[in-house]
């Protein structure tokens, strides 16, 4: 078999391309999957089939791993899980309300004409009857009656248990605190819930003698970032190439706390290429597999602008 090559970028399914990654090779998988919001290249995923992906990609990376090697998922959990069995109620919300007849008025007006339909309660009330209806039946907090109520999913504890069962053990956990994404939070005005600025990197460990180089690091980035667990990195402001890019710092504290200049970082969800990006700009070398063609073009631009770059050198 040939393996693949580093230092360049791969198109095609990481399913079938990790298997010809040359084994125990890889000092450090960093990867970003995509997060199960129906974006363009997932758009046909279920959850069952998303989660099966997670698990078999998981899986592969025991074999490709260095004993001691690591493994660092970058994820967020689903702020709005569709859920059947979730009841499509909304929080009160009297402030917002253009209309005052409360469900009590209804309810009150129901036991004394028994025998009005809902047509018939909204002109006693003075109100249309869809206010009757969202009185009497709630909403959900996507906005419709008609719609799934939603939830929160989490997802560390299944990427645990995959990585479990391949024989990698959750060795560390961080958060990357990024800027409010008010554009994915617009329920926020009808509930209690949080704008999301958070996500996580979930860090396995493949059972190994692993390298403990505080020289990774100068002082100063062991006091502000290597030692803390939450990273305060700003989002990247413009998705224009890709909708779910990174910052290249993230990428770069993660490749230069747990490798060393000359290793070999492998990410299967490469996108435009920030893992490969970081992996030049800190002397590591790379291996980027990209489903999509049109995302692994501006990947392999991006990697070529980095390679160009005259001050580096591989160890």
């Amino acid at each position: 078999m040939d393996f693949l090559k580093t230092n360049e970028v791969f198109c095609g399914d990481s399913r079938e391309l990790m298997k010809r990654i040359e084994p125990e090779s890889i000092s450090l998988s960093f990867w970003s999957p995509p997060y199960f919001l129906k974006k363009d290249y997932e758009k046909y995923e279920t959850y069952d089939s998303w989660q099966n992906l997670l698990k078999e990609i998981i899986s592969l990376h025991f074999s490709v791993l260095k004993p001691g090697g690591f493994m660092v998922i970058n994820i967020a959990n689903i702020l709005a899980f569709q859920d059947e069995k979730m009841p499509k109620i909304m929080g009160l919300n009297p402030a917002n309300r253009k209309c005052s007849v409360t469900k009590e008025m209804i309810l009150k007006l129901k036991s004394e004409h028994p025998e009005y339909n809902r047509d018939q309660l909204a002109d006693a009330l003075g109100c249309s009857e869809q206010t009757i209806d969202r009185r009497l039946n709630g909403n959900n907090i996507r906005g419709g009656r008609y719609n799934i109520g939603t939830h929160v999913k989490l997802v560390g504890g299944n990427l645990e248990q995959y990585a479990y069962d391949a024989g990698l053990f959750l060795y560390d956990k961080r958060i990357w605190k990024k800027d409010p994404s008010w554009a994915n939070s617009k329920w926020t005005t009808n509930t209690l819930k949080a704008v999301s600025e958070t996500e996580d990197l979930y860090i396995f460990w493949k059972p190994g003698e692993y390298v403990v180089n505080r020289e990774r690091l100068s002082a100063n980035e062991w006091k502000e970032w290597g030692y803390r667990q939450i990273w305060d990195i700003p989002s990247v402001r413009a998705n224009d190439v890709h909708p779910a890019m990174f910052p290249v710092e993230l990428a770069s504290r993660v490749i230069k706390l747990y490798t060393d200049k000359g290793d070999v970082v492998l990410d299967p969800f490469l996108g435009s290429g920030t893992t490969a990006v970081a992996a030049i700009e800190e002397n590591r070398k790379f291996i980027g597999i990209e489903m999509m063609e049109k995302y692994a073009a501006i990947a392999i631009k991006n990697v070529e602008e980095a390679l160009s770059h005259p001050m580096l050198t591989f160890a």
